[in-house]
């Protein structure tokens, strides 16, 4: 009767593994090793073709999807850092984001569904309605504590994500998100 391996000899082969792969993701970083892409490609594409099928892709989609991922693997090996993720968590975050950014482009209107010509002119109460509201928002946004303001303007006006906004602060993100959100519910009773 054969043994079965026991947790510790798993997480070795587990380890092991991963150690080949981000050896692998090396040398494509290193010296474009067409070889090392060749048997991640083999190990990983059917598994990510597999993955995105089982979280609802259809067959198609699996497949562009895979083919990017793999395209990614290529062209962005000098961006894998194993101390903060696996080969394989990587990989398969990368066919994540591929998956919802297919999915979101399909449900873009296509150009010829989108109106044509000028718009009609609003009615004048609504103009008016929005002005005051505009004026009202940016007395509420004028009244925040300065470091939620600023953290406000630099999300909302300057379209900075919470990292970016964390890299040009030096502020740690969890303190962002809960300054953000101290601002917002802030803005929330304003306008009541």
């Amino acid at each position: 009767m054969a043994k079965r391996a026991g947790p510790a000899q798993v997480t070795t082969a587990r380890e092991t593994e991963n150690t080949d792969w981000v050896a692998c993701i090396a040398a494509i970083r290193d010296h474009g090793d067409e070889a090392a892409f060749a048997r991640l490609f083999a190990h990983f594409a059917p598994r990510v073709k597999a993955f995105l099928m089982r979280s609802g892709a259809d067959a198609t989609l699996a497949e562009e999807c895979t083919q990017e991922v793999m395209s990614t693997l290529w062209q962005k090996a000098h961006l894998f850092d194993p101390t903060r993720a696996s080969a394989a968590t990587w990989i398969f975050t990368i066919a994540r984001n591929r998956k919802i950014d297919a999915l979101r482009k399909q449900r873009r209107p296509e150009p010829e569904d989108l109106p044509w010509g000028q718009d009609p002119e609003p009615d004048q109460a609504d103009v008016l309605a929005l002005q005051e509201e505009s004026d009202q928002l940016g007395r509420a946004i004028a009244a925040l504590p300065a470091k939620q303001r600023e953290l406000i303007e630099k999300a909302y006006f300057r379209d900075l994500s919470h990292s970016e906004i964390a890299a040009d602060t030096g502020l740690p993100l969890g303190t962002i998100k809960s300054r953000i959100r101290l601002a917002l519910d802030r803005l929330r009773h304003a306008m009541k």
